[in-house]
């Protein structure tokens, strides 16, 4: 007896342990702040190391640096913003404070110069020992050399021991630390040389590591510090100064080859009321910089002066100097008494912009410079004014030596924005030596872009929907997609307006063909005659796969001859991702590298070698960093979130249903790891509008900033639902009908759905949905709406206040579907406003409505929950002071996402109703009661 039962008692508790190791947790509200992700990952020159940073959502990141066979790793605590010497052979980064740190620094309400600082590290590649030098701001590397400069903080300037301002150092003087600069230090890696700079307020290093621009802004009793612009030869050990006087240094820039250097400086009196800025000027053959461009200058527009604002920079062979100019403010009016003022804004009809955008884009205006070019390179300091008030954007190529830039204005347009959303453009070439203008297009709706040699200006016309080219040297315009037989906008468009492009990929070198999207393939199309090559093949419309081209080096500006071509490519049916790649001079064969049941991001390629990094993830599976030479033999780095592994997550599966109307339609459908068929789950529905190429997405279980959290409901026991959703002009809200109660309907069949305990969320326009599909139907048992329209009649003509634009556009052309004004046909702003349908609605609901939101008026949330409440509707309205359209303040995130799961707790699940839910918070109670208990 004993020998029979013996094995049978170990199989059980086998079994038994068994099941109890296989027995996961849920996720819970602790977990949100050690949760991980990949970040500044790098790739060094020659493909041999690789850098990257994980990151917890809260708390302290780690670097790793590794090398390409991953047997070489080193480890480095808080380390961020870390990048490669161009001859690999360091690495350096910042070392942030400890996050507690930071924390006890905010706690006590000490003030920034008080915090904690950051640490500069330095590390020689293959070794595990890393120099650091502390309180560090910023550093900057030598694009092509291993030098660095780095800047402290004002307020750790050390007290200088001796003084030398004629030659070698600025720095070590007698003077007391001041904070009107700081100390920078330039590291010659190679071979450890240093030297250090006092008060310095700006820098700027060359390319080749040879020079280092910086300002100085002595103190103000100091005999022995000057202010002014200095050039160190580092090298050499010498010290130039090019500019002499205390001012205010900006947008120092050195020429590709090092030889020359320009900025923009304002040295007016500190008590002028206006402070005009002028462009320096310097080479290695002057003995100090001079004033290029000033007011007055010739070819300076009258009362207008450099732009203190604007970007200066040089082309790539220095015969170009770009800058930004501007109209010289008008000085404030010191003799008025503030209080005296009256204080309004006067709204015109005849205003370009409605004042809430103008008072929104205050700032950018006062700081808004216009493009121009001077040429003294050559002695020609006739200043060229290429954009202007009427003309603001210039595209200029990325050959920045080229004859002709593009200038865009949608001037007389402006006000036709307010209800069409873009405005419409008229193209101008512009000759950057003489300032001419060529008309290229009269005003059309079209997305504009310049080639990158600067040989074609390349347009897509919304209204014939084609791509168009015009060729600089011979001004013939060329329509570049009529040939080849497909759409070259969105086929699948579903709002009432001209579909968008689905957009350029790429040049090849010399503007010898660009590369243009379809839906699927991506075609090589000649510039000046519109001979187009299907450079896929056509293999993506033949297999319903997308390809995009992936630009694996970010610095490139078009693709090199003799070059593979790497495409990302996703399965439109199954939504699988993977790789395709196309060998140089091969225009037909187009060989598949991968395609797997999981998402990649972009390849990062090694700047010297066919070395790759990217990320790779699923619902299931962290993304982690991968290297490799073809996709196929690779090379895993990371181990993002192994705690993963002690909860119940879950799995992301397609699925696909018919609507009433006939319409095909697919979604994905979410369930707990531990799904037992057997048994009966609620569900949730969640929707936006088209999400399922998000199947193989990573949802990280984070504090929802207004957004069902579906990692944190499926690992505690829901399905969650998310339907795409098709939409008719005219008729958003039974669009959604049409699509997201057929696809919970066809759910409902499955014997493992609780069809009685079905629960609906949607945030923003999911959010109107969520409102309007509860005046339509009792078959939620709970649902929950983020900022939801709720009356499309008052909300048309409000304003997005984010942005200052008027909400009519949104209406007639773009998500709201309407496609018509509110006096044309308000029949169906009626029909769409859930509204004037509340009182048949049965479903508990809860609002979030936040009181600065930019993009939906808060208002609308009220007027919803008013109207359900006189209604006697069980409706609740969460209002967090403060917030914008999606939660910022991770303290809100934190509190949201425990009411959201409270309330879908109790209505699908039959858990205990929470205090707030019941019984509310009192405002008496504001900040002392969060109402979180349960109700026995």
């Amino acid at each position: 007896m004993k020998k029979c039962l013996l094995p049978v008692f170990i199989l059980i508790v086998a079994s038994s342990v068994s099941a109890q190791k296989l027995k996961k947790k849920p996720l819970d509200h602790s977990v949100y702040d050690k949760w991980q992700s990949i970040d500044n990952e790098r790739i060094s020159d020659n493909g041999k190391w690789i850098l990257y940073v994980i990151k917890p959502q809260e708390g302290d990141a780690e670097l790793f640096i590794t090398d390409n066979k991953n047997s070489s790793r080193t480890h480095v605590p808080r380390a961020d913003t870390a990048r490669f010497t161009s001859d690999s052979r360091y690495a350096v980064m910042l070392i942030k404070p400890f996050f507690k740190d930071i924390r006890q620094a905010k706690i006590k309400k000490k003030k920034p110069i008080e915090f904690p600082k950051d640490t500069l590290g330095i590390i020689v590649l293959g070794k595990n020992n890393i120099e650091k030098i502390p309180a560090i701001r910023s550093f900057k590397i030598a694009e092509k050399a291993s030098v660095i400069a780095y800047l402290s903080p004002a307020d750790t300037v050390k007290k200088p021991a001796a003084a030398d301002t004629s030659k070698k150092a600025i720095a070590n003087t007698i003077a007391p630390p001041v904070r009107e600069g700081s100390e920078l230090s330039v590291k010659q890696l190679l071979t450890g040389k240093t030297h250090s700079f006092e008060y310095v307020t700006e820098y700027q290093l060359t390319k080749n590591g040879k020079l280092l621009a910086f300002a100085v802004t002595a103190p103000k009793k100091s005999k022995n510090i000057k202010s002014g612009l200095f050039v160190y030869d580092i090298d050499r050990d010498t010290l130039k100064t090019i500019s002499n006087g205390r001012g205010n240094y900006r947008s120092l820039v050195f020429d590709d080859a090092g030889r020359q250097l320009a900025f923009a400086a304002e040295k007016n009196p500190e008590k002028a009321l206006v402070k005009p800025f002028k462009l320096y000027y310097y080479n290695t053959l002057k003995d100090s910089a001079e004033a290029i461009a000033a007011p007055y200058s010739l070819g300076m527009p009258d009362k207008w002066a450099v732009s203190g604002d604007g970007r200066v920079y040089f082309s790539k062979t220095g015969g170009n100097l770009f800058f930004g100019t501007a109209p010289i403010p008008k000085p404030i009016d010191t003799t008025l008494v503030d209080f005296e003022l009256a204080k309004l804004d006067i709204w015109n009809y005849k205003d370009d912009y409605l004042q809430p955008q103008q008072l929104k884009n205050l700032q950018r205006e006062l700081r808004r410079s216009y493009l121009a070019v001077i040429h003294p390179a050559t002695g020609d300091k006739k200043l060229i004014q290429l954009g202007d008030p009427d003309m603001r954007d210039i595209l200029v190529p990325d050959n920045t030596d080229a004859g002709f830039v593009l200038g865009l204005t949608d001037t007389g347009a402006r006000i036709q924005s307010q209800w069409q959303g873009a405005a419409d453009q008229e193209a101008y070439l512009i000759n950057i030596r003489t300032g001419g203008r060529i008309r290229i297009n009269d005003r059309l709706k079209g997305r504009y872009s310049i080639s990158p040699d600067g040989k074609y200006v390349v347009w897509f016309d919304s209204k014939d929907q084609n791509w168009h080219s015009y060729s600089i040297a011979t001004g013939k315009k060329t329509n570049l997609t009529a040939r080849t037989g497909v759409k070259m906008g969105e086929e699948d468009n579903d709002v009432p307006d001209d579909p968008s492009p689905y957009g350029i990929s790429a040049w090849e070198q010399h503007d010898k063909n660009v590369l243009i999207y379809d839906r699927y393939d991506i075609w090589s199309i000649a510039p000046a005659t519109g001979e187009a090559v299907n450079l896929t093949g056509g293999t993506g419309r033949k297999n319903r796969i997308i390809f995009r081209y992936n630009l694996t080096n970010s610095e490139q500006k078009f693709i090199p001859a003799k070059t593979t071509l790497w495409i990302i490519a996703q399965n439109e049916e199954n939504k699988q991702w993977g790789y395709y790649k196309k060998e140089p001079g091969n225009l037909s064969a187009l060989e598949k590298v991968i395609i797997a049941p999981n998402g990649y991001s972009n390849l990062q390629k090694a700047k010297n070698t066919t070395n790759f990094i990217y990320t790779k993830y699923s619902y299931r599976q962290s993304p982690d960093l991968y290297t490799s030479t073809d996709l196929k033999n690779e090379i895993r780095l990371s181990n993002t979130n192994p705690q993963q592994a002690q909860y119940n997550w879950g799995t992301a599966e397609l699925v696909e249903w018919t609507t009433p109307k006939g319409f095909h339609s697919k979604g994905i459908l979410y369930k707990p790891e531990d799904f037992d068929p057997t048994k009966k789950y609620p569900m949730i529905a969640y929707f936006y509008e088209k999400l399922s190429d998000g199947l193989y997405n990573y949802i990280p279980p984070a504090p929802t900033p207004s957004r069902l959290p579906i990692s944190y409901f499926v690992s505690n026991g829901y399905l969650v639902f998310a339907p795409d959703i098709s939409y008719q002009n005219g008729h958003p809200g039974a669009s959604a009908v049409e699509f997201v109660n057929s696809g919970v309907e066809a759910l409902k069949k499955k014997p493992w759905v609780d069809g009685a305990h079905i629960g609906i969320q949607g945030q923003s326009w999911g959010g109107y949905q969520v409102a309007y599909l509860i005046t339509q139907t009792n078959m939620y048992a709970a649902a929950w709406a983020g900022a939801p329209v709720a009356n499309m009649t008052s909300a048309y003509g409000g304003i997005r206040w984010e942005s200052g634009v008027n909400r009519q556009f949104q209406y007639e052309k773009t998500q709201s579907r309407i496609g018509a004004t509110l006096w044309e046909k308000p029949e169906l702003y009626i029909e769409n406003s859930p509204l004037f349908q509340l009182p048949k609605v049965n479903t508990p609901v809860m609002i979030m409505s936040n009181d600065a939101d930019g993009a939906v008026p808060w208002y609308q949330g009220i007027e919803m929950f008013t109207a359900l409440r006189r209604l006697g509707k069980p409706v609740w309205l969460l209002q967090y002071n403060g917030e914008a359209h999606n939660l910022v303040q991770r303290q809100n995130r934190k509190d949201i996402s425990i009411r959201e799961q409270q309330f879908f707790d109790h209505f699908l699940k039959g858990a205990a109703m929470p205090v707030w839910l019941d019984k509310g918070v009192q405002a008496v109670d504001k900040g002392k009661d969060w109402g979180f208990e349960l109700e026995k």
